[in-house]
C-alpha cells in the first residue's frame, strides 16, 4: 500500500498544509460490500479527441479533452475487474438540457441527445443499472439511495467527471448517507488539472478514500478468487 499521500496532489500542496491534515491520515480501503458508481461518462466530454481542454474547448465546449481520454483505459480495466467480481456498476446519465433544472450554472447550447449517451467503449451491459439525474449529485432526486439499499451495498467505488462537480457532489452525499467511499484517482477527471488534485486531496482527508486503479482492481481480483474459490 503507497503512503496515504502519494497522489497527484503532492507537485500543488506542500508540507505545511500536510501538517495542517495530519489528522485525517489513516488506514485506506474498499470497504464491505462495493458498487463502482461511474459518473456522467457522456460522450460529451470526449469530444475532440484526446488533445488539450484548452483546444478542443473552443470547438467542444464542455469536453474534458486529454483529460477524458486517459481515463477512459483505466475505467476500462476498472470495470472488468468489477465485473469479474460480481460488483454492480452503476451509471448516473442525464437528458440534453430541455431549458429546466441544470446541475450547474454553465451556459450550455442547445444539444443533441446523442451527447449524453454513455461512451461505447465503457457503455453499461446487460443488468448494469442506469441512473437519470439533473442536479450535480447522483443521490439527489432519484432512487439511487433505494437501488443501493436493495442490493445491499455498503461500500461505493466512484469514478467519472467531474472531480470537482458531480463526482465530488455525489461523493460528499455518499458519506453523508453513510456508505464508505473510495474514489479511483486514475478514472476521475475535470476540464481543469488544478481543479481534479485539489478536489482529490480534500476529498480523500474528509470524505473518501482516494486509491489508485491497481490497487482498488487488486482488492476486486480478490474478492473474484474467493467467489470462485466458494
Amino acid at each position: 500500500m503507497r503512503d496515504f499521500e502519494d497522489h497527484c496532489w503532492k507537485d500543488i500542496v506542500d508540507q505545511d498544509i500536510i501538517e495542517i491534515y495530519e489528522p485525517y491520515r489513516r488506514e485506506i480501503r474498499v470497504g464491505p460490500s462495493p458498487a463502482v458508481l461511474a459518473i456522467d461518462l457522456y460522450n460529451k466530454v470526449y469530444q475532440g479527441g484526446h488533445r488539450p481542454v484548452r483546444e478542443v474547448n473552443r470547438r467542444y465546449p464542455g469536453s474534458c479533452g486529454e483529460y477524458a481520454w486517459s481515463a477512459l483505459e483505466p475505467t476500462r480495466q476498472l470495470f472488468a475487474a468489477a465485473r469479474a467480481a460480481g460488483i454492480p456498476v452503476i451509471y448516473t446519465a442525464r437528458h440534453a438540457d430541455t431549458g429546466g433544472v441544470r446541475s450547474t450554472h454553465r451556459r450550455m447550447p442547445s444539444e443533441g441527445e446523442e451527447l449524453y449517451g454513455i461512451k461505447q467503449e465503457i457503455a453499461p451491459m446487460p443488468g448494469d443499472l442506469v441512473i437519470y439525474k439533473e442536479r450535480a449529485s447522483a443521490f439527489f432526486g432519484t432512487p439511487l439511495i433505494a437501488h443501493l439499499r436493495q442490493l445491499g451495498v455498503e461500500s461505493l467505488v466512484i469514478c467519472g467527471e467531474s472531480t470537482s462537480g458531480c463526482v465530488r457532489a455525489s461523493t460528499v452525499d455518499a458519506y453523508s448517507y453513510a456508505f464508505h467511499c473510495v474514489v479511483v484517482e486514475e478514472c476521475t477527471f475535470d476540464r481543469s488539472l488544478l481543479s481534479h488534485k485539489v478536489n482529490l486531496f480534500d476529498l480523500h482527508h474528509k470524505y473518501a478514500d482516494v486509491m489508485h486503479l491497481e490497487e482498488v482492481t487488486a482488492h476486486f481480483e480478490s474478492l473474484s478468487r474467493g467467489k470462485y474459490a466458494a
